[in-house]
């Protein structure tokens, strides 16, 4: 573990951590213990988590008076395991989504993302007792949402080995890109995406939690002509578990106004003896003029100038789009109807200009960022990244701390819960854990 990553700094809002990955930092180490006190610590982890709270004691001493160099291991490791007496780390805690008081259940958020799982879950009253993701700014929003900073490379022992052995369901957005049906598809083919799905095979061999829950984009069910798909399932019944036919389900038909198809693997570990032909995916909770339209999750003032698209871009987009129907191609900007529903959220720049809509409440038509052109007079913009965050089902008290760019990326890369929440509710019924 190297120190030096450890809080770069901590005022009187609380703490921030920017940089490595958290498995570099003791940050994760420190976050997971606060949140599963009373678990049994080994001798490594708790010397781990000893010089996690020097380390941040050293950084309030100037603060507090307190000075950490004076205390000895077993004094530091009181300190550590009555945090809040000591009034430290409270800001772990006063977060949007804390963890349940009295859970039903248990879980891991492995491919985290910003916590589009663990809402779900705990919503239904689950405790998460370990989440991993890789990329740095998910990790900080993630930080600030939940209180946890996650482990970072799931492909590395030094994660892996955080797992507590003992959780009910496992639960991962597992990387879709290799599966993508934009792009080149290469599935397992893929090293770098592709293959993680073997981490969670390894994972589901090693723990045996009771059921896990994998949601993918819906070109798994066809790449490869089904074969991926084919050995995904077969792997997955080796490794214990009776394995739900997969289904494709739309996000628009459980209360966001997004066409967003993704497929939803669910399984039950043998021994329970689970007909897996109980288990019915959630019937749809919204259909026709009871389906929310794009209005209903709109921005209610009027958003910045720099949401609206330059007379040069618009002029651009015209081209492309006439370009690729030239050729015969669908490619191209849309403008969606904000009394329908929008479409798919996806990374990059092709997500949000799919997504472009009219919006005529602008008054200020100075720019704030530098563009070609002026800004146009037809009201065309972008939708803002609160937009997004409604698309997927995020609260509004969902904490946006980052800059526009990744919280589309984060946004665009994470599951829309209500649907995962209503299929989540019926596999835990099952389980008898709800």
């Amino acid at each position: 573990m190297k120190l030096e990553a450890f809080p770069e700094e901590i005022t009187e809002d609380g703490i921030r951590i920017y940089g490595e990955t958290s498995y570099e930092n003791q940050m994760a180490v420190l976050s997971h213990y606060l949140h599963n006190e009373g678990s049994n610590e080994s001798e490594e982890r708790k010397a781990e988590i000893i010089s996690a709270v020097r380390k941040f004691l050293s950084r309030k001493q100037f603060r507090q008076g307190i000075d950490q160099d004076e205390m000895s291991d077993d004094e530091v490791w009181r300190v550590a395991e009555d945090a809040t007496q000591y009034d430290l780390f409270t800001d772990f805690f006063k977060v949007p989504f804390p963890a349940p008081e009295h859970p039903k259940f248990t879980f891991i958020d492995l491919f985290a993302g910003i916590g589009g799982f663990r809402i779900a879950f705990q919503n239904l009253g689950g405790k998460c007792v370990y989440s991993s993701e890789f990329d740095a700014k998910a990790q900080e929003s993630y930080l600030a949402n939940y209180g946890e900073m996650p482990f970072g490379d799931i492909t590395k022992e030094s994660t892996k080995k955080y797992i507590p052995q003992d959780f009910d369901i496992l639960c991962g957005g597992f990387p879709c890109q290799a599966f993508s049906l934009a792009g080149r598809r290469l599935g397992f083919k893929d090293e770098t995406r592709g293959t993680l799905f073997f981490e969670i095979e390894a994972i589901l061999r090693k723990h045996q939690p009771k059921a896990f829950f994998l949601e993918n984009v819906k070109g798994l069910a066809i790449h490869d002509r089904g074969r991926t798909l084919k050995t995904i399932l077969e792997h997955l019944d080796d490794a214990g578990y009776d394995v739900v036919p997969p289904q494709i389900l739309n996000a628009m038909d459980y209360g966001v106004p997004q066409h967003r198809e993704r497929i939803y693997i669910i399984g039950f570990r043998k021994d329970l003896g689970i007909n897996v032909a109980d288990f019915h995916y959630p019937e749809p909770t919204t259909a026709g003029d009871n389906r929310p339209k794009f209005r209903d999750v709109m921005e209610e003032n009027e958003v910045s100038v720099k949401y609206y698209l330059s007379t040069a871009y618009v002029e651009t987009l015209i081209r492309h789009k006439a370009r690729h129907e030239a050729a015969g191609h669908g490619f191209g900007y849309k403008i969606i109807d904000i009394d329908g529903v929008a479409n798919a959220i996806v990374v990059g720049g092709m997500g949000r200009e799919c997504n472009l809509l009219i919006d005529k409440r602008l008054t200020n038509f100075t720019p704030v960022t530098r563009i070609k052109g002026e800004v146009n007079r037809e009201g065309i913009r972008k939708m803002t990244p609160r937009e997004w965050a409604r698309l997927q089902g995020f609260p509004d008290t969902f904490k946006i701390v980052v800059a526009d760019a990744s919280a589309y990326k984060q946004f665009g890369n994470s599951v829309a819960i209500p649907a995962i929440q209503a299929t989540a509710e019926k596999e835990l019924q099952i389980l008898g854990l709800i």
